[in-house]
């Protein structure tokens, strides 16, 4: 064996020059036997042998024999060493000259060698790219898109893969198949050729790859994919199919205008159907398609249109099914629930809707199940429901009366910061009504749990809500033993750093709570006022141009209610805050300009 390949490469030297094409084609028929049999050990032969130059004179449309040496290329391209070669030896440049020919076999054999040379290869990429390749091929898709004649579907089939090893995890040629218009030929293929499983299997595949880049998404909406898919998904019984179809869909449903193409094409009853048949088994592929399953369906209803469609005024069939996990034993199937009521509930409408008709209580029950050693995913998804059902003033009151604040108060104790980061807004939604935000600011418990997250500077979410929270207990309970409970807990230190934020928002309630406090509880806060540097931090943001119209009103707000304190009023007298302040009186904003000449009336008659 080794000896007759030896001979043939000799022979192929000599009528590669010659060109007699019988005695050529039998060299092409040994050298093709000799790969078919140890394709790697004839590769590195092939490759000393220095005849791979040689295949570029004989990549001719007019020879009989051009198919196989395409052939030949195709299969030693297969071992990765061989792929460079191929490019040094200059086999790029006739090939893709090669896929303007008419010969069926031709193109099949160079789409199978470029390919080949092009998979996981910068260097074939680079040089099918210069030659301008992919070009060709695309126009060939088009061209040969209609014809179902079993040649033709592998034809099809090999372009496909040539295109996919082309543009695997390249992102900027990605691009440029996508602007070449690859998506609605390939999308047109899926459709007239379903019934093909290799090319039905590689459209897929390169749907896969090119749904990851964002500027496929518009191309792929004006097409009909949804429509294909869910045709496609419907007939699939094997689980690596639908999972190959899923694998296009996830990426492709980000994108809002296909969410809603995906529901009218009716993906949402294939999905419960597959929950309903995968629910109660324990084998690891069920589990995982159960999962995928009610993953995608939460992610359908994160688009507004979408979402609003399947709601149906919350009659609709798909909002009660969802409704039907929540109470389930099965831990992805309530997250997927609760996730998905969370996402209904983004709008006034319907979480009215959704409270009136007993939401709370099912996701009361759910948190319930998770208090002790509970999923931290179902806890979050759970209390994110709660917190988006809570924004509705009229909802507010229903939901503290149905004991929403001691079901979220149970997570106290909890360590995991999304947990924490929900807990906080689920209360501050909720203390909007005066006794709510009384009775939980005199919890010592929460204070102090809240003046502890105040620190938590690896978590700026955490942080931040526990500061909001905060303020918002002394602004909507106005009370005096809420406040002394934030004094004795430490919690001045942390409004008056808030002030300070970068969020507007949050530097004017940190700036509305501490005047409560100085209008309510001077004497209790005056020295941890005083340690904070608050005097300072007001100084700083009235001579600040940058801050904005409510922080200089509400800070000269706070200054005059400061001057009923001895040592801040000295403080203040300290720090020239006559000139900065009388500066305002002419600022453009009248409310700033009034209240500018207020303060400057109060520190004058005092002074």
């Amino acid at each position: 064996m080794a000896d007759n390949l030896s001979d043939t490469l000799k022979k192929l030297k000599i009528t590669a020059v010659d060109r007699t094409e019988d005695s050529l084609e039998g060299c092409l028929d040994c050298l093709l036997q000799a790969l078919a049999q140890n394709n790697m050990e004839t590769s590195e032969k092939i490759q000393g042998s220095g005849i791979l130059q040689l295949f570029a004179s004989l990549l001719i449309p007019q020879s009989s024999c051009t198919a196989k040496v395409a052939n030949i290329i195709a299969e030693v391209a297969k071992n990765e060493f061989m792929r460079i070669p191929c490019v040094d030896a200059g086999l790029i440049s006739p090939l893709v000259q090669l896929l303007n020919s008419k010969d069926q076999e031709v193109l099949l054999q160079t789409g199978r060698a470029l390919g080949n040379i092009c998979y996981d290869s910068h260097e074939g990429r680079s040089a099918v790219d210069q030659a301008g390749g992919a070009q060709i091929v695309i126009d060939h898709l088009r061209s040969l898109c209609s014809i179902t004649d079993p040649a033709n579907e592998k034809l099809l089939t090999v372009f496909c893969g040539m295109l996919m090893n082309y543009s695997n995890e390249n992102d900027s040629l990605q691009a440029q198949l996508i602007n070449m218009g690859v998506i609605p030929t390939l999308v047109k293929l899926l459709g007239i050729h379903c019934q093909n499983a290799a090319l039905t299997e590689m459209c897929l595949v390169a749907f896969g790859n090119l749904a990851e880049l964002e500027s496929s998404k518009e191309q792929f909406a004006s097409t009909n994919i949804a429509e294909e898919l869910v045709k496609l998904f419907k007939k699939q019984i094997e689980h690596d199919k639908r999972e190959m179809i899923f694998e296009v869909l996830a990426p492709l449903a980000e994108n809002d205008a296909i969410k809603l193409q995906l529901v009218e094409a009716g993906l949402v009853e294939c999905l419960l159907e597959i929950v309903q048949q995968k629910v109660d088994s324990d084998k690891e592929d069920d589990i995982a398609e159960l999962k995928t399953a009610s993953d995608l369906m939460v992610l359908l209803l994160l688009g507004d249109e979408s979402m609003q469609k399947l709601f149906e005024g919350g009659k609709g069939n798909v909002f009660q099914r969802v409704l039907s996990w929540i109470p389930s034993n099965n831990h992805q199937l309530q997250l997927a629930g609760a996730l998905a009521i969370a996402n209904f509930a983004r709008n006034d409408g319907n979480c009215i809707h959704m409270v009136e008709n007993g939401i709370v209580e099912k996701l009361m029950d759910l948190l319930d199940r998770h208090v002790e050693d509970g999923n931290v995913t179902v806890q979050h998804a759970a209390l994110s429901a709660l917190r988006n059902l809570a924004i509705p003033v009229v909802n507010k009151a229903k939901m503290l009366s149905a004991g929403v604040t001691e079901a979220v108060l149970k997570f106290l104790k909890s360590e995991m910061p999304p947990v924490q980061f929900k807990l906080l807004g689920t209360l501050r939604m909720l203390i909007d009504a005066q006794e709510a935000a009384e009775q939980l600011g005199k919890n010592v418990k929460l204070v102090e749990r809240l003046v502890e997250w105040c620190e938590a500077k690896d978590h700026a979410g955490v942080m931040g809500e526990s500061n909001r929270l905060l303020s918002a207990l002394i602004r909507h309970s106005k009370s005096k033993d809420v406040i002394k409970t934030i004094v004795q807990s430490g919690g001045i230190k942390h409004l008056v750093t808030m002030a300070t934020s970068e969020h507007v928002i949050m530097q004017n309630e940190a700036l509305v709570a501490l005047a409560l406090i100085a209008a309510l509880e001077l004497g209790a806060a005056e020295k941890d006022l005083e340690s904070a540097k608050l005097v300072q931090i007001l100084h700083r943001l009235l001579a600040d141009e940058r801050s904005a119209p409510e922080i200089k009103y509400n800070s000269m707000v706070l200054i005059c209610a400061l001057m009923g304190s001895e040592s801040l009023y000295k403080e203040v007298q300290d720090l020239a805050f006559l000139d900065v302040v009388s500066k305002l009186r002419s600022h453009e904003n009248k409310s700033v300009a009034q209240q500018a000449s207020l303060t400057e009336q109060r520190l004058t008659v005092d002074s």
